[in-house]
């Protein structure tokens, strides 16, 4: 792996980083860039299979995009997570640690999580009243 510096060169190499290009409010195509091929292949393999294990941050991520974006753009998305992973496994010579299905909801502040789900059912019409639990 010291031939890659970072897990960025890693997926540039490999032609699983999309383009993301903005220019006068315009976004041209996020077309990913051409890399090894059979790399590539293998890597959308495993994303459409973490795709269908949703106990897994993997498949938790593919259809946390996919509802915004679509499938096969998520699956790109993924097989990029996959990739990127593996390098950091790799140079580190750690193990994987999966942070679960979970992660996109659990979130980091509970306290906004909180607020954000009062305003939600504020919105449907509901009067909310907060109390401790016993």
């Amino acid at each position: 792996m010291s031939r890659f510096p970072t897990a960025a060169h890693l997926a540039s190499w490999a032609g699983m980083c999309p383009g993301n290009n903005i220019t006068g409010g315009k976004r041209p195509s996020g077309k990913t860039n051409k890399g090894n091929r059979w790399l590539g292949e293998v890597l959308h393999e495993c994303a459409w299979a973490a795709a269908h294990s949703r106990k897994t941050y993997l498949g938790a991520q593919f259809w946390h995009l996919a509802r915004r974006i679509g499938k096969k753009k998520a699956a790109v998305a993924v097989g990029h997570s996959i990739l990127v992973i593996g390098w950091h496994l790799l140079s580190r010579g750690v193990d994987y640690d999966d942070l679960g299905q979970d992660w996109f909801t659990r979130g980091t502040d509970p306290e906004r999580r909180k607020t954000h789900l009062i305003k939600q059912l504020q919105a449907l019409g509901y009067a909310v009243s907060l109390r401790p639990a016993a």
